[in-house]
């Protein structure tokens, strides 16, 4: 029987497209007894395999294809960029640790374009490992190809002394003329040498159908096209999982070849061992035990945390103390408790997320700051007892301090213990489509319409995509092109990529991980030092779970760094130290910041949706904004009108039985956590919380066969307790769907508390706080305008001023000053412009705090460094303004040339140890500078402004739109930031300046359009369709102001916003060009005399004071609106609102509840309207954070009490 020894998998990244479980399958269906995997240079599919291949009794074998190096793997020159590659199968349980390390040496010490051993480490773990000579690029077979018959025979005797008898000759029939030629030369070495020939098959892929979708691949990964007749492939379509009948049939002329292959597969031996605890010892003290040390520790912080400590924190701690010795975590706590205290001790925030906080351990610990029992956290969602699963602690820590916390638990626990771990990037639909439309040389913009027609749902495979975007379906059947694009991309899509490191895992050994799994170099690292550098795990996060090996989440969390930077704002500035862990829940000003929906910046608040709903709900304390979070997901946000309305009484919750009142009640008896359902499963079927979690968990997994039994389970314990069997099927059905998608109520609360921490600071501290945020837009140091804009935007609407760039004043990053009045305003920071850098920056600013501030251009010129100032710095300094205080802007704009010139002359004196004419007159001297021949210009404060938008996002001279949007306002229906999936199916007006044009063709090879229209609040992407193209191509001019009426339609791969009209705004007559006011619907103010109104009959408005109320009808529409300072966007809104209802006409009342700014209170009645869910969302979205709308019963006591 035929076993396959040399096989690659997809983790033969971009060269190996064979799924683990598709080609274990493939070996079973061929009757195959054993497989081996053999990817190039790694063991990343290891263990994978291994589970998959007992799965389906399938023998594994593990090993690799390695790189050998030509020399030595400390030899890095070019001589050695195409290393020897040998097939190593480990033999037992030895052999497949000295595979770990040999694996993780190639990588940590040989990698050189690939990562290589060379003899000597393969020498060094030689012991329980069969090698294979090789394909056609092993070492015996390049030097029979180059006819070096003396290195031949000195491979064979080397390979031969040092592994003896698991040395075997490898011999592979691909129909390639060159190599084949070579078999009976190896044949006859294995003969004359007594050593054993094995025959292979170089599997790279499943089937032969496959071999068109591998040699895409192999294009993908060498960056060439299918037709470049220079690019890398494999000849024929051999090289896949061939039947034992096919491997006998090429090698019936030796079929010792394939009875050796069994005989391998039969002397191989590895027994791995899971389900272990490797934990590291955690920190102990004065000779105590390490459960002694946790209780110590604990029983100290109780004493610390309480005031006066009950009874029930006491059972509560003493419980948890007993389930984590039992269970054998009690060093996992000790290495966790270490951990958050170095944390501490450096002053960096922690924050953490998951089921740890409902731990009363931790709390005591002061790992959380989060008190369980106050809201009733479960334990065993953390530490499930009769799960027996190690606990998850996940720490977030500044996004800036990661790597800090990583170093020192290295250093902690040892550099060759501690690892991150690997995640590898799959070709999803879009990315398939994209990769393959390279491969095949296809046009960019070809592949990127198809890519851009899936619809942006998380995880669509192309086959969901055709199935439910019309248009792609339609391509694809009648378009050969794109159905060659789209069956290509099918073919790979799915495979794995690329490796890369994940986001926050962080491994720790008890002893050193080269012993357990195989390690590499990260894909990416901050650290200078080899030393330094911390290594990533080959085998993924799954697999280092099932091995035993304690593992943590440190995840970079920018809004802990946004907390730090606030606080030490308000520190530099105010003096003040802000203790955020012992903040006043329920703070009046933080409250109505939420109540007004002015959650920008706001952790997990600042969606439009959220907001929308926490305006709605107008939470009064971290309770109530925990059940948001948690409700706000698919599936559960279903129930947030439910609960809003429940909490404001306007409707009442009715239980189907009184005893789920106590469990539900807080969460106004809407379903909100997984806690609720394990509680609901411990009253009325008599289950433990640890086995309720374990039924939850199952559950999750919508088996239906579990499914199914843990109802039948459910209610036979229901009715053990007296429970009827219709309650109990109902509750059950109640319960079902909530296991899936509850939320975990500790990762609420710790996501709540960092909710409310943001939002107190923000409202009690907004400049700070605002400049934390611009500090840590795009979640490092850099340009990254596009997320600095909607902050700056947000700055300006809330009433801070920014401050342009100055050169004399701007710190490398965002900073706070205050004028002469002691107002605080936000400076600008020189790093964040385009173009500039935080190294330039930093070398500007110390330069200036060393020694003085820069008095001229000529000043700046002598004392900037030319390694970090050329001429694209100069010119964005320039053209934003930062050289402002210096020169006309106009006069700089222009110089660069000369500006650089100088400062490259002093430079060059220096550098060479001349005297430059400046130094000869000494410190102490006022020497007048040579004055720069400088140009001049006369640029207009549009250029300006646009200069400044492109290079920081921001228009500091003034917004093109600013004078214009003062004029056109009242025709508007909308701002561009409010266009967004609520107003699907409407008709809009916005205006804007034009900033960019995009023309294309479809694929008729008729004209469109694409365009950016920018706004005061927003920029968004029109689209202009060819007949309309045609009229309005005249007035699609960058820097034009444009009133544009749009349709907007919530396709599937986003929204679509198509133009109808467009029209061009003239900045002189300040008029809309071609259209009479009065021929556009303008909006009507509210009149404040409504008593006149009352009386006119053809006016919908009246004032309810003046009606009878006996005109009132049982029902109503009920509006509330609150009047601003903003009189346009009052009109604008109002009259969007009598759009709206005019539209909708029925017998449904519609009143109008005015708050005006000096506190007086108005109702109107509007008209009879029929009311449906479309109208209510519509008007919803108009009001905002302005107003409310309510649909109820009695709408006569409501009015009457305004």
């Amino acid at each position: 029987m035929f076993v396959h020894l040399h096989t690659h998998t997809e983790y033969s990244l971009l060269d190996g497209m064979s799924k683990i479980k598709e080609i274990v399958a493939a070996a079973k269906a061929h009757k195959q007894t054993a497989l081996a995997i053999t990817d190039h240079g790694v063991m990343h599919g290891a263990l994978e395999f291994y589970f998959e291949c007992q799965a389906q009794d399938i023998k594994p074998i593990i090993g690799l294809e390695a790189y050998v190096a030509k020399t030595s793997l400390e030899n890095k020159d070019n001589s050695e960029r195409s290393p020897y590659h040998l097939t190593l199968l480990a033999k037992n349980n030895i052999g497949y640790n000295n595979l770990l390390k040999l694996s993780s040496i190639s990588h940590l010490e040989g990698f050189y374009y690939r990562p290589r051993i060379d003899r000597s480490v393969l020498e060094k773990y030689s012991e329980g490992i069969i090698v294979l000579s090789g394909c056609p690029s092993g070492e015996l077979m390049t030097h029979l190809q180059n006819e070096q018959e003396d290195d031949v025979l000195e491979t064979i005797k080397w390979y031969k002394r040092v592994f003896q008898e698991n040395y075997y000759i490898e011999i592979q029939e691909h129909e390639q003329q060159q190599f084949s030629r070579l078999t009976p030369r190896l044949i006859d070495l294995a003969n004359t040498h007594n050593i054993k020939i094995v025959a292979t098959n170089d599997s790279h892929y499943t089937t032969n159908e496959q071999h068109k979708f591998h040699d895409l691949l192999l294009c993908i990964g060498t960056n060439t096209t299918i037709d470049d007749p220079k690019r890398f492939k494999l000849d024929g379509d051999s090289f896949y999982l061939k039947s034992s009948e096919e491997m006998e049939k090429l090698f019936e002329y030796i079929p010792e070849a394939i009875y050796n292959t069994q005989l391998i597969a039969d002397e191989v031996n590895i027994q791995l061992e899971f389900n272990r605890t490797l934990l590291p010892q955690g920190t102990t003290h004065e000779g105590r035990s390490p459960t002694e040390q946790l209780e110590y520790l604990c029983r100290e912080g109780l004493q610390k945390r309480y005031s006066a400590v009950d009874k029930k924190q006491t059972e509560r701690l003493k419980y948890e103390l007993k389930i984590i010795e039992e269970t054998g975590f009690v060093e996992y706590i000790l290495i966790v408790n270490d951990i958050a205290q170095y944390a501490k001790e450096k002053k960096i925030r922690i924050g953490v997320r998951g089921s740890a906080a409902a731990s009363m351990i931790l709390y005591c610990l002061g790992v959380t700051n989060i008190e369980p029992t106050q809201y009733d956290l479960v334990f065993e969602r953390f530490l499930n007892p009769e799960r027996k699963e190690m606990p998850d602690v996940d720490f977030d820590f500044p996004d800036d301090k990661r790597d800090e916390i990583i170093q020192y638990t290295a250093e902690k626990y040892g550099h060759d213990r501690v690892a991150q771990i690997i995640t590898f990037g799959r070709m999803g639909a879009k990315a398939s489509i994209r990769d393959a439309g390279r491969a095949l040389g296809m046009a960019y913009d070809d592949v990127d319409k198809i890519a851009k027609l899936i619809p942006d749902v998380l995880n669509i495979s192309i086959q969901q995509a055709l199935e439910s975007a019309p248009e792609m379906n339609d391509l694809y059947k009648n378009d050969s092109k794109v159905k060659e694009l789209i069956d290509n991309a099918l073919g790979i899509e799915g495979i794995a990529r690329h490796a890369s490191t994940h986001a926050a895992g962080i491994v720790i050994s008890a002893e050193p991980l080269e012993k357990i799994v195989p390690l590499q170099r990260p894909t990416s690292t901050k650290q200078s030092l080899s030393s330094q550098i911390v290594p990533t795990t080959q085998f993924a996060m799954d697999d280092i779970a099932k091995i035993g090996l304690l593992k943590m989440d440190y995840l970079g969390l920018a809004n802990l760094t946004v907390l730090e930077k606030a606080l030490d704002f308000i520190k530099e500035t105010q003096n003040i130290d802000i203790d955020l862990d012992n903040l006043e829940d329920g703070d009046p000003k933080t409250i109505e910041l939420f109540a007004e929906a002015r959650t920008f910046g706001i952790f997990q608040m600042e969606s439009s949706g959220m907001r929308s709903y926490v305006k709605e709900l107008k939470p009064q304390n971290i309770v109530e904004i925990a059940a948001m979070v948690a409700l706000y997901r698919p599936g559960p946000m279903e129930q947030i009108p439910n609960y809003i309305d429940v909490k404001h009484r306007r409707s009442t919750t009715k239980y189907l039985h009184a005893d789920l009142a106590p469990i539900l009640d807080e969460t106004y008896g809407v379903i909100t956590y997984q806690d609720q359902v394990l509680q609901i499963v411990r009253i009325f079927a008599g289950y433990s919380l640890g086995q309720a979690d374990v039924m939850r968990k199952a559950m999750g997994k919508k088996i239906p066969e579990v499914m199914a039994a843990e109802k039948e389970r459910f209610i036979s314990g229901a009715l053990e307790k007296g429970y009827d069997e219709k309650i109990s099927e109902e509750i059950f059905n109640l319960i079902e769907p909530f296991a899936g998608y509850a939320f975990n109520k500790a990762h609420a609360f710790s996501y709540a508390t960092i909710a409310y921490q943001t939002a107190y600071l923000k409202a009690h501290f907004p400049v700070e706080f605002m400049a934390a945020v611009l500090c840590t837009s795009g979640n490092s140091l850099g340009n990254n305008q596009d997320k600095i804009s909607p902050t700056l935007a947000e700055c300006r609407k809330i009433g801070i001023d920014i401050l342009p760039p100055d050169i004399n004043k701007s710190k490398s990053n965002f900073s706070i000053e205050k004028n002469s009045r002691e107002n605080s305003s936000i400076r600008f920071g020189l790093s964040r412009i385009k173009n500039v850098g935080s190294a330039t920056a930093e070398q500007i600013v110390l330069e200036r705090q060393s020694n003085k501030d820069y008095t001229s251009l000529e000043d700046f010129s002598r004392r900037s460094s030319t390694k970090v100032i050329n001429k694209r710095v100069i010119e964005s300094l320039a053209k934003c303004g930062a050289f402002d205080c210096l020169a006309d802007r106009n006069v700089v704009v222009d110089s660069t040339e000369q500006i650089i010139s100088l400062n490259h002359a002093e430079r060059k004196l220096k550098d060479t140890g001349q005297k430059s004419m400046f130094d000869l007159f000494g410190d102490e001297q006022i020497m007048p500078l040579p004055e720069l021949e400088l140009n001049r210009s006369n640029y207009t404060k549009d250029q300006f402004g646009a200069w400044e938008k492109d290079l920081t996002g921001f228009y500091f001279t003034e917004h093109p739109f600013l004078k214009a949007s003062e004029n056109i306002s009242s025709f508007l229906s909308t701002d561009i930031v409010n266009i967004n999936e609520s107003l699907s199916n409407s008709n809009q007006r916005v205006a804007g300046v034009l900033k960019k044009v995009d023309f294309r063709t479809t694929k008729y090879n008729k004209r469109f359009a694409i365009f950016e229209l920018e706004d005061l609040t927003e920029s968004k992407e029109f689209v202009i369709w060819p007949e309309k193209l045609q009229k309005f191509e005249p007035l699609l001019v960058p820097g034009n102001v444009l009133m544009v009426e749009i349709l907007i339609q919530n396709r599937n791969r986003g929204l679509s916003l198509q133009t109808n009209g467009i029209y061009a705004y003239d900045r002189e007559s300040q008029k809309i060009v071609g259209f009479e006011e009065k021929d556009l619907k303008k909006i009507q103010p509210v009149k404040k005399n409504v008593s006149k109104n009352a009386d006119s009959n053809n006016n919908k408005i009246h004032s309810l004071n003046n009606l009878d109320s006996k005109s009132f009808k049982n029902e109503g529409l009920n509006i509330y609106i609150d009047e601003t300072n903003d009189i346009q966007s009052d009109k604008r809104r109002l009259s969007r609102i009598f759009n709206l209802i005019d539209d909708k006409s029925g017998n449904t009342p519609v009143y109008l509840h005015i708050n005006s700014i000096d506190g007086k209170k108005q109702s109107l009645f509007l008209s009879n309207v029929s009311v449906d869910e479309h109208l209510i969302r519509d008007i919803k979205i108009l009001l905002g954070v302005l107003g409310e709308i309510i649909y109820e019963k009695d709408s006569v006591s409501s009015a009457s009490a305004i």
